[in-house]
């Protein structure tokens, strides 16, 4: 019986180290989220543009040095 209460206590003083380490995070604003999703997101567009180029490169060179 006595053990189900130390259990007990014990979850209930994790969830209350928890509540108060969430209560120490400083969240972003909603403009600075906005600024690095579109970031993000252009880099990604960028860089997928950049690969796929250079994919096309490459592949149109080996299909050359191949048909040579």
């Amino acid at each position: 019986m006595e053990e189900g209460k130390k259990n007990e206590a014990s979850k209930l003083s994790w969830f209350k180290g928890l509540q108060a380490e969430f209560h120490k995070i400083k969240w972003l604003d909603r403009e600075s989220v906005g600024k690095q999703t579109i970031a993000v997101i252009i880099v990604s567009v960028i860089l997928g543009v950049i690969i796929a180029v250079l994919d096309l490169g490459i592949q149109n060179g080996i299909d050359f040095l191949v048909n040579l």
